[in-house]
């Protein structure tokens, strides 16, 4: 049995040394006979750069590794192209000091590699487009760029605007001389995580052809339904597939929908334990912090619907956080429609349970600061249960536990979405179906649960006195919310109401009808 690749992103490595290889070179080729300049947005740890990787073997016509995949017999072995390689994978650069002593580095490699010489003090971009022209001349041959994590510098410094904004305009500088020496160039492909709009990063780049949601390469990392039936066979006998699906799958490009496959080598090594991998490897603290900058209606994430042009980029001055969790694999595509003049409408959806509950665990701690694991079983047990009760006395000992200092300076507890998405995240965490802001005839209602054939209609209000309680529970029976679901075996209408002077559960009641 091959052995699983954990951490190693070379092609040759892989194919030198008996590890498992999911073939990708099928897309590969055809990037490769379309020619152009090409640009991949995917989520971390997610294969992009041992894409990369096997695309740079193809170019130096390595054919010798490729035996037995798509392209060995469908490719002509006989030119080798002069392949430029730039990473910013490893390390960070949070001066502009770094990020050039980072692009010498990555210059000087490539001279090694090339065997050639360039002109010292020259200014970066000149001396990247003298290498490139000095590669051609060697080689004579068409030069092919790789970019492994294009953006990671500005991604490393997103916290703080100005000098994510230097590290724009120096990479700005250094992708720009692409464009101007076309005539030397065969093929180009970068990949990141996100993309930057092209007004900034990729304003010197106009020609490049963005591939994220091409249905064509919708596949181009991550593993599919038939990589795991015939590549992993024997590595997931016994294991409960539809779980494995369940916890893995669902991240969608606008085509086959893909396991993330950090978390299926992971899960294969531990054993068949289900656990977040993926998501632990990197705890989103930025991504966090916005949400509560924001004051996010964290129940929105449940029905996501935007237009194109909010998955396609963002700025670093106006980040919108639906192209955050979008760009960096916390939400993705569940499907698609095409609009009035030609537009398309996308609708998002969290991926797969692994980030529903990771996610959801890790805003509701940051929110509470308190650990949700203590409350989620008995959350789940008082719902399944229908001990309201229970239900009700949890989150009151929830909210009475949040610390004072979260609210010193803070006018957060006058936000009824505050109270709203504490709820939420504890329930969403469980995996259980939850409609947010959900709609009938009448209006829309805060949160519906549904649970074991029973409904759960949730109505917050926020109020200024006491004298306003029962003004939830009265809106959920004046506007006949529970008509929706009278052919369920249950139905509850549960009004949560919170006095702003006491920051917690004011009142609550409900009714079975």
């Amino acid at each position: 049995m091959k052995k699983l690749p954990i951490g190693i992103q070379t092609f040759e490595k892989i194919r030198n040394n008996n590890y498992l290889y999911v073939d990708k070179s099928k897309i590969a080729l055809d990037l490769i006979e379309n020619e152009g300049y090409y640009f991949l947005s995917r989520p971390r740890r997610f294969g992009k750069s041992l894409f990369l990787s096997t695309l740079k073997a193809i170019f130096e016509a390595k054919k010798e590794l490729f035996k037995d995949l798509y392209i060995y017999d469908k490719y002509d072995w006989s030119r080798k192209y002069p392949v430029i390689y730039i990473s910013f994978a490893e390390g960070t650069c949070r001066t502009k000091e770094k990020i050039t002593e980072k692009i010498e580095q990555i210059f000087e490699y490539n001279q090694k590699k090339l065997n050639i010489k360039c002109e010292k003090n020259h200014s970066l971009d000149r001396c990247f487009k003298e290498l490139i022209v000095k590669a051609y001349e060697k080689y004579n041959q068409k030069v092919v760029i790789l970019v492994d994590e294009y953006d990671k510098p500005i991604l490393d410094s997103i916290e703080d605007i100005e000098v994510a904004k230097v590290m724009r305009e120096e990479l700005k500088n250094l992708y720009s001389v692409i464009k101007g020496a076309d005539e030397y160039i065969k093929f180009a492909f970068l990949t990141g995580v996100s993309k930057f709009s092209k007004v900034s990063i990729f304003s010197g780049l106009n020609n490049i052809q963005d591939i994220t949601l091409n249905p064509n390469y919708a596949t181009i990392c991550g593993y599919t339904g038939s990589d795991l039936e015939t590549t992993f066979k024997e590595h997931l006998k016994g294991a409960n597939l539809e779980e494995v699906k369940r916890w893995y799958n669902g991240y969608n490009f606008l085509g086959e929908s893909v396991y993330n496959p950090f978390d299926i080598l992971l899960f294969i090594s531990n054993s068949f334990m289900f656990r977040s991998y993926w998501f632990e490897t990197g705890t989103p603290t930025f991504l966090i912090k916005l949400i509560e900058k924001q004051r996010y209606f964290l129940p929105k994430l449940a029905d996501i619907e935007v237009d194109e042009s909010i998955l396609d980029s963002f700025d670093i001055e106006n980040i919108k956080l639906e192209t955050l969790l979008f760009q960096s694999g916390y939400l993705t595509l569940e499907s698609y429609s095409q609009e009035m003049f030609g537009s398309l409408a996308f609708k998002l959806k969290i991926p797969n349970f692994e980030v529903t509950y990771a996610l959801n665990t890790a805003i509701a701690q940051n929110l509470t600061k308190e650990s949700s694991i203590k409350y989620q079983s008995t959350i789940y047990k008082a719902l399944y249960e229908e001990d309201l009760n229970s239900f009700k006395n949890i989150f009151e000992t929830l909210f009475a536990s949040i610390p004072y200092n979260n609210y010193t300076n803070n006018k957060i507890y006058e936000y009824e979405g505050f109270y709203a998405s504490v709820v939420y995240c504890y329930l969403a965490s469980l995996g259980i179906e939850i409609v947010a802001e959900d709609v009938t005839n009448r209006n829309q209602i805060d949160l519906t649960i549904k649970l074991n054939k029973k409904v759960f209609i949730l109505e917050f209000k926020v109020v200024d006195s006491k004298n306003d309680l029962n003004s939830a529970l009265k809106q959920i029976k004046d506007k006949n919310y529970a008509q929706k679901y009278l052919n369920e075996e249950k139905v509850y209408l549960i009004g949560i109401e919170f006095y702003k002077k006491e920051k917690n559960i004011s009142n609550f009641k409900w009714k079975q009808v």
